[in-house]
This record gives structure tokens, sequence and C-alpha cells, in this order.
């Protein structure tokens, strides 16, 4: 690892490496070789990033570079805000149907997603995030997928 990249990795106060990678191994390593980085699958239909391939960033709670198993539901939602570190807002929208008029209402839930440094995410954007285990007191969901911005910000979208 160059020395300047290992500076943006090491902001932390703990050493940050991923467990799976030995970084003590006897041989010297040759200069310019790539460092040795895991990256996994997550399945069900969703590639892996090329920056948690290459990048040289470490996440424990990515669902490409960490460890971190997408299991449950899968969402779709737009960002609402960006403004946590690593973290997003999502909102979803959707219809609810009121009987005594027999008509619908819409209503929304926001929810936080953890959102791997692999993306680059704006508000306005559609991401589709997977269930995981509970990252944090908020956090069950991991960005699996993002698709650019959309049309129209307070358009809604479903119907």
């Amino acid at each position: 690892m160059s020395g300047a990249a290992e500076l943006v990795v090491q902001s932390q106060s703990a050493f940050q490496k991923q467990p799976n990678i030995f970084l003590n191994a006897k041989g010297a390593r040759k200069a310019g070789a790539k460092p040795k980085r895991w990256f996994k699958e997550v399945g069900l239909g969703f590639k892996t990033p090329r920056e948690a391939i290459n990048g040289e960033y470490i996440d424990k709670k990515c669902p490409f570079v960490g460890d971190v198993s997408i299991r449950g539901r899968i969402l779709t939602g737009t960002v609402v805000s960006t403004k946590m570190a690593r973290t997003i807002v999502v909102r979803r929208e959707y219809l609810q149907f009121i009987s005594k008029y027999r008509r619908y209402e819409k209503r929304h839930k926001n929810f936080s997603v953890h959102a791997s440094p692999a993306f680059r995410i704006n508000e306005g954007d559609i991401v589709t995030v997977g269930q995981c285990r509970p990252l944090s007191k908020t956090v069950r969901f991991n960005v699996l997928r993002v698709d650019r911005h959309s049309e129209g910000a307070k358009a809604f979208q479903k119907f």
C-alpha cells in the first residue's frame, strides 16, 4: 500500500485491516505489487462493484468486503439525506387504502441505510437496499445498487 493511500485508510484510532488478510507475510512484497484484497459476491443477482474489488477502503459493515450477509427483504427507495458518515436516509413511498372512503392516501417511511464507500451516492438517487443484521441502533439495511438521479424529486414513483 502506498503511503498516501495508507493515511486515507488509517483515519480511525484503531488499525484498519481486513480480517481475512494476513499482513505480515515473511517474503518481502515486490515493489509495485498490488496488496491482497478480500471481497465476495452477495448473491441474489447483485454484482460486486469495481470499487469494492480494486479500492483500498476498509469497511467491516460493507456487504462486499466486510462481515455482513444480506438476508430478508430487498427494498427500493429514494435517497433523502447523505449527511451522516457512511449512512444515508432512504424514503419509501406507498399508497394506503382507506376503506371508509374507498380511496388511497399517500404515505411514506424513512429509514437509515449503511452506504458502503464503494458507491458514490447523492440525494435524489434511487437505491436498492438489502436487509442484514442490525448494524447500529437504527440501521438494518445495506446499499446493494445505486440507480442514478430520478427526474422529479417529489414525483410519486410507484403508480
